[in-house]
């Protein structure tokens, strides 16, 4: 067994007893006694034996339950409590406090005051607020909140962090995003301080995680991850994670996580419609002191559509410019900053129109894309229609695929994913993209 495993998993265990028919060990947390179980059994199973005699059982106990039973499988669902003297010997970032010490990270200027229902949102937020009311306790455990960037996910985590801090302040409540999140495991990992990260997780009453697709191939940390989810879930804690996609669509996470993250509620925050558009817009307008006609308000709407951080970008744009050149904000200097922002939506465009203008580009009939050939310029035709139809429309990638040659999910994600690639190392395919997608607004 390499040194650094044994000092890692077998010095932190303490023996209790030994009464002839069983020896009882202590382990510092469940998590430890699950990884134990799920990496050394083998080695155990020999080293009983041989140490204690034939028959011997071996029991464990998890540190901070000498009163309880002593462990089985479900001893895991206990809670973990940190090694006696931890925070004296090593500083960590994950040393255990009170709530009123705990930082729970949360911005508080993002609360549900300013976070205004829609019809799409309405739905992500109704259960927000209920989970707030009663972390722990609701069937929305975990909720997992699932959308495109920049409709409010990060928004609706701090608005629920804050609401139950409010309500519940005996609670510990940590925000963290998962790029954090691996970012702290993996620091542990090189100090040897794994179980103080285990047990300070494992100690929270909220975990709110946002984006938890960055852990996509990172399976050391989704396992890590796995273990303080089950604690927290068995123990009735509250989880809040948020994602770019729904459980169901998420590749590169294991199956068992994926499982866990569909247990509760699943609320999707779509892109904000015309309604919560105004809505939004008209409160920020009100709250920065500006003035808009009805011309430049109403064409701010219908173009900024596809989410609210654009919406929030176009007026930081328009009171710099207002202000820098003493000057209203009119039609004019709408159509530039929006144009200069985002894209003007094209209320037309369709998966089809998108292949239309791409094999026109490339001066290919369409009929060509719908075949298998693995020409490269047709197989190129084909990867930009679908890489384009899924930034340009909402279609689903069974959708895309279907309409664009009879492909899978799996080939239209792969065609996605090279064609981002591309245009993130080749200047000459970045401009060619980029051309198409001027003749789509066109």
């Amino acid at each position: 067994m390499p040194e650094a495993a044994f000092k890692t998993w077998f010095q932190p265990i303490t023996p209790l007893s030994f009464d002839e028919q069983k020896v009882t060990i202590r382990v510092p947390s469940p998590f430890f006694y699950e990884y134990l179980e799920a990496n050394f059994v083998n080695v155990l199973r020999m080293a009983v034996p041989k140490v204690f005699g034939q028959g011997v059982s071996l029991n464990y106990r998890v540190m901070g339950e000498e009163g309880a039973d002593d462990a089985s499988s479900a001893a895991t669902t206990r809670a973990a409590a940190p090694r006696p003297g931890v925070s004296r010997m090593i500083q960590t970032p994950f040393t255990q406090v009170a709530p009123e010490e705990l930082d729970s990270q949360l911005n508080r200027r993002y609360t549900f005051d300013n976070f205004f229902e829609g019809v799409t949102n309405k739905l992500a937020r109704t259960a927000g607020v209920a989970v707030s009311n009663d972390p722990g306790k609701t069937t929305f455990n975990p909720l997992f909140i699932y959308g495109p960037s920049g409709v409010g996910k990060t928004h609706l985590c701090h608005a629920i962090g804050l609401r139950i801090r409010q309500m519940h302040p005996e609670k510990r409540v940590l925000y963290v995003s998962a790029h954090r999140f691996r970012i702290q495991y993996t620091d542990a990992v090189i100090k040897n301080t794994s179980n103080d990260f285990l047990n300070f997780y494992q100690s929270l009453d909220v975990l709110i995680l946002d984006d938890i697709h960055e852990l996509v191939g990172l399976n050391k940390t989704q396992m890590a991850f796995f273990h303080i989810f089950n604690n927290l879930h068995q123990l009735g804690k509250q989880l809040v994670l948020t994602a770019d996609k729904a459980p169901v669509d998420m590749q590169g996470l294991e199956e068992r996580l994926i499982t866990r993250l569909k247990w509760g509620l699943t609320a999707e925050l779509g892109r904000p419609d015309a309604e919560l558009r105004r809505t939004i817009l008209r409160n920020k307008i009100e709250a920065e002191g500006l003035v808009l006609s009805d011309e430049v308000f109403n064409y701010i709407v219908d173009h900024v559509t596809d989410n609210i951080r654009d919406l929030e970008g176009v007026l930081v744009s328009l009171m710099a410019n207002s202000l820098i050149n003493n000057s209203p904000v009119d039609m004019a200097l709408a159509q530039r900053v929006v144009g200069q922002t985002v894209r003007v939506e094209n209320k037309e465009l369709s998966i089809e129109k998108i292949q239309e203008k791409v094999c026109r580009f490339f001066k290919l009939e369409e009929s060509l894309v719908q075949t298998p050939s693995r020409k490269r310029e047709i197989v190129q035709a084909r990867q930009i229609t679908m890489f384009l139809a899924k930034k340009y429309t909402s279609a689903s990638f069974s959708r895309i695929g279907k309409v664009v040659g009879g492909k899978d999910h799996a080939t239209v994600l792969h065609a996605c994913k090279t064609v981002k690639d591309q245009m993130d190392i080749n200047k000459n395919f970045r401009s060619t993209v980029e051309a198409i997608e001027e003749t789509l607004r066109s």
